[in-house]
């Protein structure tokens, strides 16, 4: 199946971003490239693109995509949250902007084999990265009752996980979980029938906790985001689109933080901690998807985005 997967807010990223032309810019979720190509076009034949991405085959596809911009675009397999370590690796010492699409790509929920859909029978994997060892299987046969429970209950903020640990911990004793309907029905049998009736499919907040777990995606997000501004020129940007509320709380919890100029507890009489604020936030509230754009791909719907522009002089 070839790479698919739709960019998200285009016209809003561009805005955020403000390109300059000649510019060196980082998509730290590259995927098929969508979003590296509407950057590419801003910055002209004088720019350069890092891309990166955990999946190699967001890699490949980003690499077929992007490749009449082949001697601007520089491809890196590797996860953002060691972004400070890729960009120092390829000699990088100042960056124009920075570009996180956080979540799960399209492609990866399309592609059954990949295990991240409950609507598909599939090997239970989940990994964002092959090459990770551990699948959403074997977390799911080896985490204890209270291990999963607290995934299920902070990840994805499911009422029931109480009951939906339990059940996966007594099913796992006839047999081991191997595939996503086998998850699915036992998700289905342990939530209450009227909730069953009511909102999102009843397997889509365990799906999601589990996915967030193995690929532990929020561990790093804040850390990459410091290192990012660390790496803007004075009046660059950094745009982040989060799809979920637990993404979104630590991109804007952080983003306050960096743009902080003072640290000191309020009973403190002056100022002592010489803290300088680093960012200015350009996004006091988080842009979201046009009704035109939520029509055309739904899966926009959750969209959040937010901007930062590095303080200094330029």
């Amino acid at each position: 199946m070839s790479y698919h997967h739709v960019p998200v807010m285009p016209k809003e990223v561009v805005e955020v971003l403000a390109c300059r032309p000649g510019g060196t810019y980082v998509d730290c979720t590259v995927g098929g490239g969508g979003h590296a190509r509407l950057i590419l076009q801003q910055i002209g034949p004088q720019g350069r693109l890092i891309g990166i991405d955990r999946d190699p085959a967001a890699i490949a596809a980003s690499q077929e995509s992007l490749q009449e911009f082949a001697d601007q675009v520089t491809l890196v397999k590797a996860n953002f949250f060691g972004l400070g370590g890729v960009l120092s690796d390829l000699g990088v010492q100042e960056v124009d902007g920075f570009l996180f699409d956080l979540g799960i790509s399209s492609h990866q929920v399309d592609v059954p084999q990949r295990g991240f859909s409950y609507m598909h029978n599939a090997p239970l994997d989940m990994r964002m990265d092959p090459s990770v060892p551990r699948t959403a299987a074997e977390l799911l046969n080896t985490a204890s009752e209270v291990e999963l429970r607290d995934i299920i209950s902070r990840y994805g903020e499911e009422r029931w996980a109480d009951r939906i640990a339990a059940a996966i911990v007594a099913a796992r004793q006839k047999e081991p979980f191997v595939t996503t309907f086998q998850l699915v029905d036992v998700v289905k049998d342990a939530i209450p029938a009227a909730a069953r009736r009511r909102g999102p499919h009843p397997a889509k907040r365990t799906f999601q906790a589990l996915r967030i777990a193995v690929n532990d995606e929020l561990g790093g997000i804040a850390k990459a985001l410091r290192q990012a501004v660390d790496f803007l020129k004075p009046g660059g940007r950094i745009a982040v689109i989060s799809f979920h509320s637990l993404e979104d709380r630590i991109v804007k919890k952080t983003f306050r933080e960096l743009a902080r100029s003072c640290v000191c507890p309020p009973e403190a009489p002056v100022c002592i901690c010489s803290q300088e604020a680093k960012v200015r936030v350009i996004t006091p509230r988080p842009l979201v998807p046009r009704q035109e754009e939520i029509e055309v791909n739904p899966r926009a719907r959750s969209a959040k985005l937010r901007g930062a522009e590095k303080l200094g002089r330029k």
